[in-house]
């Protein structure tokens, strides 16, 4: 399993979206170190489309962690990924020595294809589009189940 994960957010959490992430990430710190990054979302009233991920790619690009594997959040891009898969994949990444995991959350738009392309690999929860805080909130739900899986607990089953 890794030791660290960090997560980069466009976007700043409120109400039950967040309350739902501090629960995931008081259960996970249990299991390593998790750290939330969140970056500020540009402004979609007065940049274009281009210039909204364009920005928010720059602000996420500063805060990656050197030396750490990348994972994209993408829908359209990402590879499906099943709940078990996720953890072995974690797993054989502990194992194979990268214990640092970041894994990307764009904004309400997505992500700039610099990002995509700069990720060592992007992944999605499904077909359906997720909103950006919801996102959030599924991936450290799947963290959290990865850690039990990995570790043959219940929480799984």
């Amino acid at each position: 399993m890794i030791r660290a994960a960090t997560i980069l957010a466009v976007g700043k959490l409120k109400n039950w979206p967040d309350e739902a992430c501090e629960d995931y990430l008081k259960r996970l710190r249990r299991h390593g170190r998790v750290e939330v990054i969140e970056v500020p979302e540009a402004d979609m009233n007065r940049l274009s489309h281009g210039e909204v991920l364009a920005a928010e790619a720059e602000r996420l690009e500063k805060r990656i962690p050197s030396g750490a594997r990348t994972i994209a959040l993408d829908r359209e891009s990402g590879k499906h990924i099943s709940s078990e898969k996720f953890a072995g994949k974690l797993e054989a990444l502990g194992v194979s020595g990268q214990s640092h995991v970041a894994f990307i959350i764009g904004g309400a738009i997505g992500l700039d294809e610099g990002i995509l392309s700069r990720a060592d690999e992007a992944i999605s929860f499904g077909d359906i589009t997720l909103p950006h805080a919801l996102a959030r909130v599924v991936l450290l739900e799947q963290l959290y189940r990865a850690a039990k899986i990995s570790r043959g607990e219940k929480y799984h089953w």
